[in-house]
């Protein structure tokens, strides 16, 4: 009978992915009708969640960047094929002027670049871009109603900015260190060197947006985005998909491979070389298609009529590799059906403790507050990134300890792995040390979104914590709906336990340090609300230095505080696969900023030109 009933279940999730993936068939076409001419070319690109919100302010996630880095633009971005990234001009003519001391910077945009059309403009004619437009979208990230999350990248750097913040963020009214000189010309003035400045702008949290917009939809811009990049919004929903179509506007730019960071080693077996020339956007839709669920995902990739991109969830890692070290190889049949590529993830998984929450974090009885980085310290120590990395990551993500990843030049290989091996026996000496008990224990709480996946990672956490003396009853899981929600949540530090996964805006560790900044708390990025003064100073030190030996030790140094205050439990680095179908012309990435190679994704068609 028990195999009856898991063989009815077995179909029954067969039919309902069928339909799923039939039913999205059928709404791409109806969808598009009336927009495209003759054969079209649809990609198809799978994530596997979706964006909390499409407005640039919030575009704080990996999914969000996906989408909002392609309808906007942004004033810089990312050669298409070099790695290590280069930064280059995007809607910028060129780098900026910078002034002797480091603390002015005169932007030239290019004329001629207009919006997408949209019913937001007169007549539902796109306008052109102006510098004011750039001045206009860094304002609204310190208008307190738009609860920005981007606002960290400038806060008290922009003189001025702050100030017009505090006094109410009148529009109208002029900021000091942020003008349009022209109708083409921005000039920036800092407080102080912020050497990271430039790569700022080439974020999601950056993108030009029309005021014009803003006034029409108001709050719905969140799922109404209307901007200037490679392609405009034809449908939303929200946690199923984003459907773009070519955005008849965008300035012809052909490709330049050798610019692009071209490498025929590397690229030629993807069919680069085939799009040399052409100009972006090279197809006329792209439909992202948000599926949390793993199996679901994988069904439609291998349809080889639905999605056309996946990233390997881990569950189908063994299934495709025949190979793991010291390379990873797929089987015959996998590399003779798709493209595949992996690196290294930049970024970085972690468990922070939220130290707003008193009975785990800071405390206002030092007693209490000893105690509790005790327990911090012994939970961590009961953490098995081991056991985490074979089970939920195949065993080929990279473990090390602090907040520096490995892709960053500051990375120290040198530093003792003790804070990433499990030790129960020391779990239990900090225990007894703090004076815990398992009557006086405070109950752990959970957070995640509500998916078997994180289902499995609070149930291994767990484990861990009843190994070292945590009732059962007093680790449980606050479960949310949605990863928006989940974030909003963390965003609100109502969350004591924290799992997440930063994915780097920019390569230099000040990018992951700034995670532990004291003022960039909730809401801001600092999701842990670590606020150790020393550190603050060390930051903010380091913030206005160049690259250097002196800086690189600096950090290294803020690294060790945060391993020392056990404020999180880390690290681990994803090896992330990638697969697409090889009538697909990528080089895809999900780094940095996923998604800013999608302009240039290309198909073949049935004779592969």
């Amino acid at each position: 009978m028990f195999q009856n009933f898991k063989w009815l279940n077995v179909l029954l999730l067969t039919i309902a992915m069928s339909l799923a993936g039939c039913n999205a068939v059928v709404d791409i076409d109806k969808a598009l009708e009336g927009h495209l001419k003759g054969p079209a070319k649809i990609y198809r690109h799978s994530l596997d969640g979706a964006p909390s919100s499409l407005d640039p302010v919030n575009a704080a996630t990996v999914y969000a960047n996906h989408v909002v880095i392609n309808i906007y633009d942004t004033l810089y971005r990312y050669k298409y094929l070099a790695r290590p990234y280069e930064i280059v001009p995007n809607l910028a003519v060129a780098m900026p002027e910078v002034s002797e001391d480091g603390l002015t910077y005169t932007f030239k945009i290019k004329k001629g670049v207009f919006y997408a059309d949209d019913a937001a403009f007169p007549k539902g004619k796109g306008r052109e871009v102006f510098a004011e437009d750039f001045v206009y979208s860094i304002k609204r990230h310190f208008d307190v109603a738009n609860r920005s999350q981007g606002s960290w990248l400038w806060d008290g750097k922009i003189i001025g900015l702050n100030e017009w913040k505090a006094a109410g963020s009148n529009y109208s009214d002029t900021i000091e260190g942020l003008k349009a000189l022209d109708s083409h010309s921005i000039q920036i003035t800092l407080f102080k060197p912020y050497p990271q400045l430039i790569h700022t702008f080439a974020q999601g949290f950056s993108a030009v947006v029309p005021h014009e917009a803003v006034d029409f939809y108001g709050r719905e811009i969140a799922v109404h985005p209307v901007g200037s990049g490679p392609f405009k919004m034809l449908r939303y929903e929200s946690s199923n998909y984003a459907l773009m179509i070519r955005n008849t506007k965008y300035r012809q730019e052909p490709i330049d491979l050798e610019f692009e960071g071209y490498d025929p080693k590397l690229h030629k077996k993807y069919g680069i070389d085939k799009i040399a020339g052409k100009s972006p956007p090279l197809v006329d839709a792209v439909k992202f298609d948000f599926i949390k669920e793993s199996a679901s995902e994988w069904a439609s990739f291998n349809k080889g009529n639905e999605i056309n991109f996946i990233t390997v969830a881990v569950e189908q890692v063994d299934q495709i590799l025949s190979q793991k070290r010291p390379s990873l190889k797929l089987t015959p049949e996998m590399d003779e059906k798709y493209h595949m590529f992996h690196n290294i993830e930049a970024g970085f998984v972690h468990t922070d403790f939220n130290m707003r929450d008193p009975l785990i974090g800071y405390n206002d009885d030092p007693l209490r507050n000893k105690r509790n980085k005790n327990l911090r310290c012994a939970i961590r120590s009961a953490f098995d990134w081991q056991e985490r990395n074979d089970v939920f990551y195949s065993g080929i993500a990279v473990i090390y300890p602090g907040i520096i990843p490995p892709v960053v030049p500051e990375f120290d290989p040198e530093l003792s792995n003790v804070s990433t091996l499990r030790n129960v026996e020391e779990a239990k000496r900090l225990m007894l040390e703090g004076g815990w008990t398992a009557d006086n224990l405070p109950t752990l709480v959970y957070g995640g979104v509500a998916s078997v996946r994180t289902r499995q990672f609070y149930e291994q956490f767990r484990g861990w914590m009843k190994d070292i003396g945590f009732p059962e009853e007093k680790v449980v899981f606050d479960s949310y709906a949605s990863f928006g929600d989940y974030n909003k949540g963390v965003k609100q530090a109502k969350i004591m336990i924290i799992g997440m996964a930063w994915a780097l805006d920019y390569p230099d560790a000040q990018n992951t340090l700034q995670l532990f900044y004291g003022p960039f708390g909730s809401p801001g990025s600092n999701n842990a609300n670590y606020n150790n003064p020393e550190y603050n100073r060390l930051y903010e030190q380091t913030a206005v230095m160049q690259p250097s030996t002196e800086r690189t030790q600096l950090y290294r140094e803020m690294n060790n505080m945060i391993i020392d205050d056990c404020v999180s439990i880390t690290g681990l680095s994803r090896d992330r696969i990638l697969l697409w179908h090889k009538n697909i012309i990528s080089y895809p990435d999900r780094q940095i900023l996923g998604g800013f190679h999608l302009k240039f994704v290309d198909m073949l068609d049935e004779e592969g030109q």
